[in-house]
């Protein structure tokens, strides 16, 4: 068991945490959250953490609760004197708005980021980003963890390199696409959309050669399911032999499901960086755990020990 090693975590995803513990050989730390009668969420840490190394465990998608949770949890170990204190956040909520892109709106990325480190954070941990520049939003140290070393295994069970082809539902996923291209020595395809109105797509073209083909479509989220099983259908209408989706945070909302499996997909694999009740879970859905890869980054900043051979960074820029 680590010297001085806490971890401790909300309720957004326990078993994930549970299973990070597991990993880092010590137990989950004993916290009270709670609510008053107004329904006011209420923190109490059950465990002496004076001069502790602690790190708080939880990703901040929706209900809003999970971020007030993790922000409450901050607040209540830096006032017990803990010596370090580090966000572990799986999934990086709120991060969609990372810039002004039309009059009016927030930047929504910049305000979580002020909002964690005010909540008394030295540190934090994350993993695939939705923007990668979201890093310098932080005036505190960001240790940003790739989900690569967990796909790629999975990614090279599906075929060769001589049948596989790995393809971004947009532009923007095209680094990443062409990240897992280089680790699995194949090529890429690119689906090029137009998004006529908020969480509505639509295919225009397909870029590339997928006759025959097993692709792998590879984003870092899920949301509604409209881009990644429009593209699956556009790339199986242009001859692919089979189509896997393939991404680090599964959200399904809406209709998620449901388009899920009407969908062309042979199978959606996703990270457990977001709990899945029952309700969200399909026989097209794989869960990959990503607990070890966060132990072993806690483990590593805990022995202050380097973590770059964790980050996977040099070939996703």
């Amino acid at each position: 068991m680590a010297e001085g090693l806490k971890i401790f975590a909300g309720n957004a995803n326990i078993p994930l945490a549970q299973d990070i513990c597991k990993y880092a050989d010590v137990p989950l730390g004993k916290a009270t959250i709670s609510r008053f009668s107004d329904s006011e969420i209420e923190i109490h840490i059950d465990e002496d953490i004076r001069g502790a190394d602690v790190f708080i465990v939880q990703s901040t998608n929706a209900p809003a609760e999970n971020l007030l949770e993790l922000l409450l949890m901050l607040d209540a170990v830096k006032r017990a004197s803990a010596r370090r204190l580090t966000a572990v956040i799986p999934y990086f909520g709120y991060a969609r708005q990372d810039r002004k892109a039309k009059p009016r709106v927030p930047i929504s990325a910049k305000l979580i980021a002020n909002l964690i480190t005010a909540a008394g954070a030295d540190r934090v941990l994350t993993m695939d980003l939705h923007a990668p520049q979201i890093q310098g939003f932080f005036d505190i140290p960001l240790d940003h963890l790739y989900s690569a070393p967990v796909f790629t295994r999975r990614l090279r069970e599906l075929g060769d390199s001589d049948n596989l082809v790995l393809a971004s539902p947009d532009a923007g996923g095209m680094a990443m696409a062409r990240s897992y291209g280089k680790r699995l020595n194949c090529p890429l395809a690119l689906v090029d959309k137009r998004r006529p109105r908020p969480n509505v797509s639509e295919v225009v073209n397909v870029i590339g050669d997928v006759q025959d083909k097993i692709v792998i479509i590879r984003d870092d989220m899920i949301d509604t399911g409209g881009s990644l099983t429009g593209a699956a259908a556009a790339l199986k209408a242009r001859g692919a032999a089979s189509v896997y989706g393939a991404c680090t945070h599964a959200l399904l909302s809406g209709s998620a499901v449901e388009r899920i499996r009407a969908s062309v997909l042979s199978q959606l694999i996703v990270s457990d960086s977001i709990l899945l009740n029952s309700e969200k879970r399909s026989p097209k859905l794989e869960i990959l755990s990503v607990a070890w890869l966060f132990g072993e980054a806690i483990r590593r900043i805990h022995q202050e020990k380097s973590i770059t051979s964790l980050f996977e960074s040099s070939d996703q820029t």
